[in-house]
């Protein structure tokens, strides 16, 4: 059983998707609860295999109910995908202290957050898969990005290794996968065509990535035979930060 932050549209409805294909039982959470109520739907309309619920990822206590929810519905959880986030492109001397804490509270401390409530879940069960939604962002500073952003992605980065370093004795793994540039809707209504097209032809590979492949290295981090897998973070960027 799964469950995916920030699900209800974009990349989280994607990872959502693709592990219902693999044949998970999965919670679509997302701020919007009436959103996550739909995009579960999608999956499946009966409601057996799928559950849209909401779950505001800055609230630790909202993870610990979520958590309580599905166990009592489905018996158990083993796989959280911190996905959640939340993103501004601002002039970086002209971002507001409101605007940092509210960009950061998503994106790094919704990570954390999760990681703490499922991480302990997990690992008192001797089991568990945990999946950060990094970004390039937080590797290279940002390009299109805010600068709020872009430091709670590196955030998210090392939180993955402090984790996986603590969980590991206990059959826990957490990993993160750091996308570039997806062909996502968001990206295309948050630039203009121009600044876009600039974009992709920065990007060596000379096109925005693929939602689906970025999920689909979600639900392989999600496997039971990841096992050995642990710390790491999976570039998918099209050539733009190589490491």
């Amino acid at each position: 059983m799964a469950l995916v932050t920030g699900a209800a549209r974009g990349l989280g409805a994607c990872i959502a998707a693709r592990l219902y294909d693999h044949g998970y039982r999965v919670a679509v959470t997302d701020l919007d609860e009436e959103a996550a109520a739909k995009a579960a739907a999608k999956l499946d309309p009966e409601s057996h295999y799928a559950v849209g619920l909401a779950l505001d990822v800055r609230d630790k206590h909202a993870f610990a109910r979520v958590r309580d929810q599905l166990v009592e519905r489905w018996g158990a959880v083993h796989v959280l995908v911190n996905n959640a986030g939340h993103s501004k492109v601002e002039a970086l001397m002209e971002i507001s202290p409101e605007s940092f804490d509210a960009v950061v509270s998503t994106n790094l401390n919704g990570t954390f957050f999760g990681c703490q409530v499922f991480g302990t879940y997990f690992a008192e069960h001797g089991y568990g898969r945990i999946v950060n939604i990094a970004s390039l962002a937080g590797q290279n500073g940002g390009t299109a990005t805010g600068a709020h952003y872009a430091a709670a992605k590196g955030g998210v980065s090392t939180l993955t290794k402090v984790f996986a370093r603590e969980l590991a004795p206990s059959g826990v793994t957490v990993n993160a996968v750091s996308p570039g540039p997806q062909d996502l809707p968001i990206v295309r209504d948050m630039l203009p065509p121009d600044r876009l097209a600039a974009i992709e032809q920065s990007i060596p590979v000379r096109r925005l990535g693929r939602p689906r492949f970025i999920a689909d290295m979600a639900v392989l981090l999600a496997s039971d035979h990841a096992d050995a897998v642990t710390g790491a973070c999976w570039d998918a960027n099209g050539g733009l930060y190589m490491r």
